[in-house]
């Protein structure tokens, strides 16, 4: 039983119906019921139906949908308002019946789905406690046991033994999350409700969620915080009008959630793809006089997929050392170039170009683009160009593997001139992206072989610039 999945979910679909007033809730069922009663090759009976069938309309708000989750994975499931996910959720959840396909849970679920739900305002704290603790199976002697350790996560002092009524929502996320994670749940899922907390409680938070998923529990979070999907979650499912969209990766699969944002729908995997080998039927833009590695140098891209709305494609990402050698291992604070080059399928306005780092944890501990170094760049790209760069970065990092993410996308020159004066939401909402590549490596970086003043440069994922000062020495 262990190899098996947790969750399995095959062609999972909810249909509401949606009437057009209120009494064609009692008008169309009673015409369904004559029409039961009647032959049913009859005009009569197919009129009764037909008739029934006029005062309402099908909403499909899940059609189709199919995964696996297995024991210990963090699963993030993503998508705009209005996708499904709520609904997706509550089914898993056993609060919701769907109304076609089949899904398995293994196992006792545990859910945070809206802020005080499962909770009775009049309560106490301890008797809502007591009350979840029934719910999810477990007696009132087993809560009473587990009771302390409640109060300590949730940390609320006095509060505990007050009515629910008078938290505040800090108080109440504290006590929910508290309760459903001491009762050791075989599935957890968490719809946005760590947003809530401060940033102490965030990372008492995901301190027990990793503990919960070294002993097998599963963690189904959704969020509309990108980032916390893309550093947390192992996969995840992009919902779209109910259907999926995508499934894998995390970060492969919030850059189809990006894409769909702008509602540009991607082109089939390889639908743009063709060879531009000839050199002279190219314009090629190259941001330093230095030349090109050699083909030692780059990344094996062919089983990377490229996400793409069709207007860019990625043809090679390479990394070298500071004098230019191929190079897969670094020593703390080494000078790295990373070298990529994007092929304009259709005319773009100004490109924007970078690179991220993602750590063993899939923590992302550095990501920069041309905007943000403030780089010049072209106002249009006319298809046919391929666009070459070399990206310089200080390895001032911890000791450990790394893989590689790169993109190219494009911001009209009048959003550009405004970069400056714009808040980073907006200034992001005005970026296209075209071409997105995920999961390239690995490289690693390990321990300097000598140094000054010590071997480590420094504790931690960063090494932030700084100095000790002594200022005064009293006996």
């Amino acid at each position: 039983m262990s190899s098996l999945p947790v969750i399995t979910s095959r062609s999972l679909g909810k249909t509401y119906r949606i009437w057009d007033r209120p009494s064609s809730r009692i008008v169309s069922p009673v015409q369904e019921w004559f029409a039961s009663l009647l032959p049913g090759e009859s005009q009569t009976a197919a009129r009764l139906r037909s008739r029934a069938g006029s005062h309402y309309r099908d909403f499909h708000a899940l059609s189709d949908v199919s995964f696996e989750i297995r024991r210990g994975e963090s699963f993030g499931i993503i998508g705009r308002n209005g996708s499904g996910k709520s609904t997706l959720l509550q089914i898993l959840a056993g609060t919701l019946r769907a109304s076609s396909g089949e899904f398995t849970v293994r196992g006792r679920v545990a859910a945070l789905l809206e802020l005080g739900s499962g909770f009775n305002p009049e309560f106490t704290g301890v008797e809502n406690v007591i009350l979840n603790g029934s719910i999810l199976g477990l007696s009132r002697a087993e809560m009473h046991t587990r009771l302390p350790r409640v109060a300590a996560f949730a940390d609320i002092g006095d509060f505990i033994h007050q009515p629910v009524k008078t938290y505040s929502s800090g108080m109440m996320v504290r006590l929910a999350f508290a309760v459903q994670t001491i009762v050791d749940p075989d599935i957890l899922i968490i719809d946005e409700a760590l947003a809530v907390g401060d940033v102490f409680f965030q990372q008492k938070c995901f301190k027990r969620l990793e503990e919960l998923r070294a002993r097998g529990t599963v963690v189904i979070l959704v969020s509309h915080a990108m980032g916390i999907v893309e550093q947390y979650c192992d996969r995840a499912l992009l919902l779209d009008h109910g259907r999926v969209r995508a499934l894998g990766p995390s970060p492969e699969v919030i850059k189809q959630y990006y894409l769909i944002h702008r509602e540009v729908n991607a082109p089939p995997a390889g639908a743009h793809v063709r060879e531009t080998n000839d050199s002279s039927t190219v314009e090629r833009i190259e941001t330093r006089d230095e030349g090109w590695p050699g083909e030692d140098a780059f990344f094996d891209l062919s089983n990377v997929r490229q996400i793409a709305d069709g207007k860019a494609r990625c043809l090679a990402l390479g990394l070298t050392d500071e004098q230019g050698r191929p190079s897969r291992f670094f020593q703390q604070g080494e000078v790295a170039h990373f070298y990529y080059a994007f092929e304009i399928l259709e005319d773009i306005e100004t490109p924007v170009v970078g690179i991220v780092l993602f750590n063993a944890r899939n923590i992302i501990v550095h990501g920069k683009n041309t905007l943000e170094y403030g780089c010049t760049m072209p106002a249009r790209v006319h298809a046919g160009t391929v666009l070459r760069f070399r990206h310089t970065v200080k390895l001032d990092l911890e000791i450990t593997h790394y893989t590689i993410e790169t993109g190219i996308a494009s911001i009209s020159a009048a959003d550009l001139r405004n970069a400056g004066e714009m808040h980073h939401n907006d200034l992001t909402a005005c970026v296209v992206r075209h071409c997105h590549l995920t999961g390239i490596g690995p490289f690693e970086i390990g321990f300097r072989l000598r140094g000054s003043p010590v071997q480590l440069l420094h504790h931690g994922i960063a090494n932030l610039p700084g100095d000790v000062e002594l200022l005064r020495s009293a006996t």
